[in-house]
């Protein structure tokens, strides 16, 4: 597929810069997934707050860690204001799915490995952490102790979704099984554990998004 502006919901560091080489003008959203309550909705709004301020056309939608079960909504959002996505692509977290699921469901149902153990209040340890190679902490983890109610809350309804072509990303090891579940989809999936600059996360992001 020909994509459409990209639109980071959360990003590696350097993705963005690494995309404009290419020629790409990305527009970047990052709230913080866990600035609620409600945590969800408030991510969704800002969101799309964001990419109405540069209203890109037929957006790519490109979700990464604590985005990733939000890339439906986020995509709702744009389809309402006229702008449908031309494509989704989830990157190393958990894909949305039917219903209202809180995140803890939508780990239990594609990754149990990354329940976090008893006592431990945090996020999943490296969802959307960088690949190797990197120094800096990405926009879209959250690993330290997780707000009341972040991973119970029912996220917001998934209707109608993929409305476009979609496709999975992952580059820690760990991300395995959700990758696994996109292919059964049907989607196309790029392992990209060896990436470690920006230039190569955004060369497999392109090269995914042509199989798209």
């Amino acid at each position: 597929m020909r994509p459409g502006r990209p639109l980071l919901l959360s990003a590696w560091p350097g993705l963005a810069e690494a995309l404009e080489d290419h020629g790409l003008a990305p527009v970047s959203a990052c709230p913080d997934p866990a600035a609620g309550p409600p945590y969800a909705a408030s991510y969704v709004a800002a969101a799309s707050l964001a990419a109405a301020a540069q209203a890109p056309a037929a957006p790519l939608i490109i979700a990464v860690g604590e985005a990733a079960p939000l890339a439906a909504a986020v995509g709702a959002a744009q389809r309402a204001a006229r702008r449908p996505p031309s494509g989704y692509v989830i990157a190393d977290g958990l894909m949305p799915q039917p219903g209202t699921p809180a995140r803890a469901d939508l780990r239990r149902a594609q990754n149990p490995a990354l329940e976090p153990a008893p006592g431990d209040g945090g996020a999943p340890s490296g969802d959307g952490a960088p690949p190797s190679g990197y120094d800096t902490a990405p926009s879209s983890g959250y690993d330290a102790e997780l707000p009341p109610g972040y991973d119970t809350e029912p996220l917001p309804a998934t209707q109608d979704w993929p409305d476009a072509p979609c496709g999975y990303l992952y580059t820690r090891a760990h991300h395995a099984p959700c990758a696994r579940l996109a292919s059964l989809r049907g989607w196309p999936v790029k392992d990209a554990t060896g990436a470690a600059t920006p230039a190569d996360l955004a060369e497999a992001l392109l090269s995914l998004v042509e199989e798209m």
